[in-house]
């Protein structure tokens, strides 16, 4: 009798087996074998830095290690060459399948113009911020007579002044106009001396003085307490003043 005759319930049996076997064996072969063989399942190619190349040499040296790329974003930067990879994705050193894109982003050749943002009005220190977060470039401070102490007055490109909205290139110097807390009108020195101490500093804010450091000290002979009995600067004949300059006083006690 041989294997493969069916004349009893254990023949039935054992052909089932063996389809049974047969089956597995094609299946395990098919995902174990085949499919190792035809996708190179399990073989990984670790990343390599891109970044700071320049992109026209990225071609043949990511042939070279099967892998590909793909500029999917871009930025300007003064400081960066053109067309130099600022940002890889997946990053140096993460394991991929061979034909990989590597994602980037590449500095941009010219710079982007934007709106000039407005400066004026606001302290030096602001605008030196603003200036930043708009990727220009704080130039030159350059401080005048005016009461608006570390305002800034005018906003300049090249020497001209630029309005707010102008369109202007990202990299761009700004030069900074800013007042100095001192207006440009001299005139006497205003003579405190004997005044009591309130109507004093009313004097100095009428004059557009500010009111510097208060001393006290022991009334002596002839002297009334609460009177300022001494300035500085000295009141005189010759004694000038600016406009937002400082007076210090000394008060009898």
């Amino acid at each position: 009798m041989s294997f493969f005759s069916s004349d009893s319930p254990l023949d039935v049996v054992k052909h089932l087996v063996l389809i049974g076997v047969v089956g597995l064996l094609l299946v395990l072969g098919f995902f174990y074998v085949y499919l190792p063989m035809s996708t190179h399942h399990g073989e990984t190619i670790t990343v390599p830095k891109v970044t700071g190349m320049n992109v026209a040499d990225l071609e043949k040296y990511l042939d070279d290690r099967k892998l590909a790329y793909f500029v999917d974003d871009s930025s300007y930067s003064a400081n960066v060459r053109p067309f130099t990879v600022l940002v890889q994705d997946p990053l140096p050193g993460e394991k991929v399948k061979e034909g990989r894109k590597i994602y980037l982003q590449v500095s941009m050749k010219n710079p982007p113009v934007i709106k000039m943002p407005t400066l004026t009005g606001i302290s030096s220190k602001t605008a030196m911020l603003i200036l930043k977060s708009y990727d220009l470039v704080a130039g030159q401070i350059q401080l005048v007579p005016d009461l608006a102490s570390g305002q800034v007055l005018k906003q300049l490109v090249n020497g001209k002044e630029i309005k707010p909205g102008a369109p202007v290139t990202k990299g761009t110097t700004v030069d900074l106009v800013v007042g100095d807390g001192q207006g440009n009108q001299t005139f006497a020195v205003p003579n405190l001396i004997n005044m009591p101490v309130d109507e004093a500093l009313t004097l100095l804010d009428g004059q557009g003085l500010q009111k510097g450091e208060v001393f006290e000290q022991p009334a002596e002979e002839g002297q009334v307490a609460g009177t300022v009995v001494r300035q500085r600067p000295v009141p005189g004949p010759d004694a000038t003043i600016r406009t937002g300059q400082i007076v210090d006083i000394w008060v009898a006690k």
